[in-house]
């Protein structure tokens, strides 16, 4: 019975926050209230406090969902460690393919262009901390690259991981503002390719 009721909880959860992705989507976080989330979801608002102290911790949860540490869209690609330049090739990749995700577009886009700063909802620093997640672990990939002689001598780690980097969010920007306009798996792996062949040493 406790075992049931712990499922049932955690099924009203996720419930609230797929109601609160979907009203954060349609009218932008400063202007949708507890109230309306409970609403979508057939809950009460009780229920809301129940899970989220505040609309700062569900609108946290809902973006902790479609989090997308580089390390792991390394390891989900198998790629190989001893190739840290095609691992960067290969994580990127599995990035696009988890963005073009309903709920990872959905969430991304709520946190780039319906969500400006409100009450204690700081979007901007949610980003940093999620482009420093990533700019750390490419820099790791960087690293070893100049370590193992594929990356360009004129080309310093950190050089490689801003101008990766740089591409890679406005990329993401301009589509998730506009994802009819352009393929981003096409898109992405055209700039990929051709920053990381820029970067790589060119052959002996």
């Amino acid at each position: 019975m406790a075992r049931r009721t712990k499922a049932e909880a955690e099924a009203t959860r996720v419930a609230l926050l797929d109601a609160a992705e979907e009203v954060f989507f349609e009218k932008g976080v400063a202007r949708t209230s507890l109230e309306q989330i409970a609403r979508h979801a057939g809950m009460t608002r009780g229920a809301v406090y129940w899970h989220f102290k505040n609309k700062a911790d569900l609108f946290r949860a809902m973006v902790d969902r479609v989090r997308m540490p580089f390390e792991e869209l390394v390891k989900e690609s198998e790629a190989d460690d001893a190739r840290p330049l095609e691992a960067i090739r290969l994580g990127c990749q599995q990035g696009v393919q988890r963005l073009e995700q309903p709920r990872h577009r959905r969430v991304h886009a709520i946190l780039l262009h319906r969500c400006e700063f409100f009450s204690d909802i700081d979007p901007q620093a949610m980003q940093s901390e999620m482009a420093s997640e990533c700019l750390d672990a490419l820099r790791g990939y960087f690293t070893t690259a100049r370590q193992l002689g594929q990356l360009r001598d004129d080309v310093s780690p950190e050089l490689a991981t801003c101008l990766l980097q740089s591409i890679m969010s406005g990329l993401y920007h301009d589509w998730l503002r506009d994802p009819e306009a352009f393929s981003l798996a096409e898109r992405s792996r055209e700039l990929i390719d051709a920053q990381l062949r820029l970067l790589s040493r060119p052959p002996a």
